[in-house]
């Protein structure tokens, strides 16, 4: 999407958070490959000849398949709810990059650092993904912190520009004014992707896509100096344009969170493609301590459903 916009000067404004993602590999029978993961009933072994790239284990299985190691056992580990559109299975791709990397290494390869490792995740998703896959997830779980990210695909050599919004010490402040929450509602984005991107290769929605790009570049503007009344602003106004661009992003739960820190004076908006998942908030650090209580108090009688204790991490795949 970002691609053909490129005069718009696309940008992705993250945060990473300390939910951290772990892949542990170990010895496994030789021939094949085992992915498990916490939240998933069942593991997936197969012979390496015969590795399926479409299950929902993909992505992983195309990580060792480019290493090209067999007779291992991948486990995956996240402090994040399971589906909860905080770009889990992106963050688990760039930690398993990483471990295959360093088993790599020892065999004579090369130890990928952080921009190797996120353009090496990002290219084995988008091709699983058939081209449907964004860079920002990855991004985020590479570098940590808090990023401005300018996309220009069509530069050669480079596939973006990285801007950090804050320092470590400064994170600590952007941690006490955000609050997150899972719905508890599990979160699918394949089907709903699908649909925000045949409404904008249509030309259905684009000019939306465009005002939303608009607005978070002001909103990274609004955290470089710490504007927390404005950046609660632009957060209404981004949700504002979302809730006609890609409505069926919200359910009634998500809304009602959204709904509450819009009156609460801050901002709130849906993670990933939204549909259940979880929702984060910005505002004034006594406004967020509110509103940590209402949702909270939102959220008790849903199974599942929580205020996620997390914060800002400064550091990524390590």
């Amino acid at each position: 999407m970002a691609l053909p916009l490129e005069k718009f000067y696309p940008v992705t404004v993250n945060f990473a958070l300390n939910l951290r993602t772990a892949v542990t590999l170990l010895p496994f029978e030789e021939g094949m490959v085992s992915v498990t993961s916490e939240g998933f009933a069942a593991s997936e072994d197969y012979p390496i000849g015969r590795v399926p790239f479409d299950s929902p284990f993909g992505i992983f299985f195309a990580a060792v398949s480019y290493f090209g190691f067999q007779g291992i056992q991948v486990r995956i580990r996240s402090d994040s709810p399971v589906k909860s559109a905080l770009g889990g299975s992106s963050t688990a791709l760039v930690a398993l990059v990483k471990a295959l990397s360093k088993v790599s290494s020892m065999f004579g390869g090369k130890e990928l650092k952080a921009g190797e490792v996120l353009h090496l995740a990002y290219h084995l998703e988008d091709s699983v993904s058939k081209g449907k896959c964004g860079i920002q997830d990855q991004a985020a779980a590479a570098y940590g912190g808090v990023h401005l990210w300018n996309w220009h695909y069509g530069r050669r050599g480079s596939l973006f520009a990285r801007t950090p919004l804050a320092d470590r010490k400064e994170l600590r402040e952007f941690s006490d004014r955000m609050v997150v929450a899972f719905s508890g509602k599990s979160h699918v984005s394949a089907r709903i992707n699908r649909n925000w991107i045949a409404e904008f290769l249509s030309g259905k929605t684009r000019s939306g896509w465009i005002k939303a790009n608009e607005i978070v570049r002001s909103l990274a503007d609004g955290l470089k100096a710490k504007d927390w009344n404005g950046c609660a602003r632009l957060l209404r106004e981004e949700m504002a344009v979302r809730r006609e661009i890609t409505p069926d992003a919200l359910i009634p739960i998500t809304e009602r969170l959204i709904g509450t820190a819009e009156t609460a004076g801050c901002g709130a908006r849906f993670a990933g493609a939204g549909c259940g998942g979880t929702v984060w908030a910005l505002g004034e650090k006594d406004r967020i301590q509110r509103l940590r209580e209402l949702w909270a108090a939102h959220l008790k009688p849903i199974r599942g459903a929580r205020v996620l204790e997390c914060a800002i991490d400064p550091v990524g795949v390590r």
